[in-house]
């Protein structure tokens, strides 16, 4: 019942929404509707989980993870929202809202299904809800990087859908009496299918759903979609898309383990992790557009979450707390770089200089959002990557740990230079007779304080049910003899 509600209730707000005239008003539909499915998320992770065997929908471990993450950094971006479409009185936002609401619901449905059409579905829902955030500012480049965004991810989800397809074959081929695309039946026949299409099936729906994430190579949309994207909209698709995207390569990557090959399955995710961690250390450094350099480091942190479940055991433990860590933290980033984009009217380095002059709150913020997001002391994902570290050098993959920290070291750097110019470096003169922009509000400056605290808590103090929940969720990666 209260599964059925989390999807149903942003779906009958996405209506009223589109039916509501007032501008003024509708972006208020979006705080109690978000923060009324966190509670209900709440309430579903601390009832025992119930018998989903069988079910179209359902919530293991993997699921109420990335729904917790989903209904989290919704919430809390629901609170910026509000101030950021008033700070835009010219534009409509009916679409806009309208298609938050829709973007809710689908990674809901995606984090909660146990049937691969239906994960497909709702994967693909996320790429029609998001495009139309992306072209929000109506210019050439939003529009640019909207069909780029449209036409990258609709390959990816066409080569998921053969991959699925594939999938569907091995298990007849293999000698399977029933057809189902249930998670449940595919787990437990997959040591039935015929290997070589279940290699096949596997190398199509990881470049499928792998393109929907963001891997290197198959990461060219996110720079100009991210960086084209209002903060609101960036924070939920590099915190929130990309976490129902992974999920998704997890399920394959479960079949994958069930059907005995763990090994091609690792073996594919690091080489598709150690890419990303080259690709986003080579265009981090000297990169002058702050919302692209956070795309390149969101590049980075899908390659680490890869890595971490190619690794296996500890490694696999903390990526999946990685996935809320790198959230919260891209979440408050994206937020704070918006702020300082409205103010300056630009995103490069030379024109947003000293931000913390004009923008104390925004740019503080900004400066330690990148101290979280890299992996710094005492901030969570510093406790994630150190996790993942271990795990690495645990199992004897040391050439692999070495390259690891030298990766992360060469986008730390790159990443350093323009953050600290953006906020602490010599304040930009103000023409005379221009009028100064609008300062910051107290919403769009909440919103970002509160995930950064979130992923500051979380480098200090682990609560237990979470704990419980990650090793839950690691499990179900686990390689079983």
């Amino acid at each position: 019942m209260l599964l059925t509600l989390i999807i149903v209730i942003p779906l009958l707000a996405a209506v009223a929404a589109l039916a509501l005239p007032s501008e003024r008003f509708r972006p208020w539909l979006l705080p109690p509707v978000a923060f009324t499915h966190l509670g209900l998320v709440l309430l579903i992770i601390a009832a025992p989980a119930g018998d989903s065997a069988g079910a179209m929908l359902g919530l293991d471990g993997l699921g109420r993870l990335v729904l917790l993450v989903v209904s989290l950094l919704f919430a809390v971006s629901s609170l910026y929202a509000v101030s950021y479409f008033h700070s835009h009185p010219d534009r409509t936002n009916r679409f806009f809202v309208t298609c938050l609401l829709i973007f809710l619901a689908a990674m809901t449905v995606a984090a909660a299904a146990r049937h691969l059409g239906l994960l497909w579905v709702a994967v693909e829902a996320t790429t029609v809800a998001s495009a139309p955030m992306i072209y929000f500012n109506r210019n050439r480049y939003s529009i640019e990087a909207t069909w780029k965004y449209l036409l990258f991810c609709s390959v990816g989800i066409a080569l998921a859908m053969l991959g699925i397809l594939f999938l569907a074959y091995a298990g007849l081929h293999g000698g399977a009496t029933e057809e189902s695309l249930q998670l449940d039946f595919l787990l437990r026949q997959a040591p039935f299918f015929s290997k070589p299409w279940l290699r096949v099936g596997f190398v199509f729906l990881l470049v499928g759903f792998g393109t929907k994430m963001g891997l290197a190579p198959l990461h060219t949309w996110k720079p100009d979609a991210y960086g084209e994207a209002p903060g609101l909209a960036g924070a939920l698709m590099s915190g929130g898309l990309t976490s129902v995207a992974f999920l998704a390569v997890l399920r394959v990557v479960q079949i994958v383990n069930a059907g005995g090959e763990a090994v091609l399955a690792r073996q594919c995710l690091l080489g598709l992790g150690l890419t990303s961690l080259f690709i986003a250390a080579v265009f981090v450094i000297r990169q002058r557009d702050i919302k692209r350099m956070l795309a390149y480091s969101s590049v980075e942190h899908m390659g680490i979450l890869a890595i971490g479940v190619a690794v296996g055991g500890l490694a696999t433990y903390g990526a999946l707390l990685h996935v809320l860590n790198n959230a919260l933290a891209k979440g408050s980033l994206f937020m704070s770089a918006g702020n300082i984009h409205r103010h300056f009217g630009s995103k490069k380095m030379c024109e947003t200089s000293g931000a913390i002059n004009v923008l104390p709150w925004s740019a503080t913020l900004f400066l330690f959002g990148f101290l979280a997001v890299t992996g710094s002391p005492p901030f969570g994902a510093f406790l994630s990557e150190f996790t993942i570290l271990r795990g690495i050098f645990g199992s004897g993959h040391n050439l692999l740990g070495l390259a690891f920290i030298g990766l992360l070291t060469v986008i730390f750097i790159g990443m350093s230079h323009t953050v600290v110019t953006v906020a602490l470096g010599p304040p930009l003169e103000q023409a005379e007779g221009v009028e100064p922009p609008v300062g910051e509000a107290f919403l769009t400056v909440l919103g970002p304080f509160l995930l950064l605290g979130l992923v500051l808590l979380l480098g200090f103090y682990l609560p237990e049910p979470l704990r419980d929940l990650l090793k839950e969720a690691a499990a179900l990666l686990e390689v079983r003899p």
